[in-house]
């Protein structure tokens, strides 16, 4: 049951919901990695890689807030639980103590490329039932590809 009333029809609020869920844990977990190597990156690019992380983590942030917003406002309850995040997101593991900046950006092309593949199949399960929600996976896959193309011309 939900409390509140979804515009969308109970199958498209399904697909649509579960599109978001999706995007949100990705989000939040793409925040979490990026903070992680942040702390962690060592080496002679260190700080460009360092503060290019902090962008990923702004854009994250902002993007996943509008995705639970999005998602509530269709009747959908959004799930950002560390638990929920930990199981279901579809970016691996990061090494854990200090991570060399080159090793740091073949993990951002990494971890981008996986969303930005989860996302672009967000984006057409969701155009026909909420051109809406499209509209914004579409945004912020656009800000994930800047990202990617940014990581992508560190590794050079």
């Amino acid at each position: 049951m939900s409390v509140v009333k979804s515009p969308l029809s109970e199958a498209d609020r399904k697909v649509t919901g579960e599109a978001l869920q999706g995007a949100l844990v990705d989000l939040v977990d793409l925040a979490l990695v990026a903070k992680q190597v942040h702390w962690n990156v060592v080496g002679p690019r260190f700080r460009s890689v360092h503060l290019q992380l902090d962008e990923v983590v702004a854009t994250a942030r902002q993007h996943s807030d509008t995705v639970a917003e999005r998602a509530s406002a269709i009747g959908v309850t959004p799930d950002g639980r560390a638990g929920t995040v930990a199981s279901t997101s579809a970016i691996g593991k990061v090494p854990e103590g200090w991570i060399q900046d080159v090793d740091v950006v073949s993990t951002m092309v990494q971890a981008l490329g996986a969303l930005i593949g989860k996302m672009r199949e967000r984006i057409d399960a969701t155009e026909e039932p909420d051109p809406v929600s499209q509209d914004i996976l579409i945004g912020l896959t656009r800000d994930l590809e800047k990202h990617a193309w940014m990581f992508q011309a560190e590794s050079v």
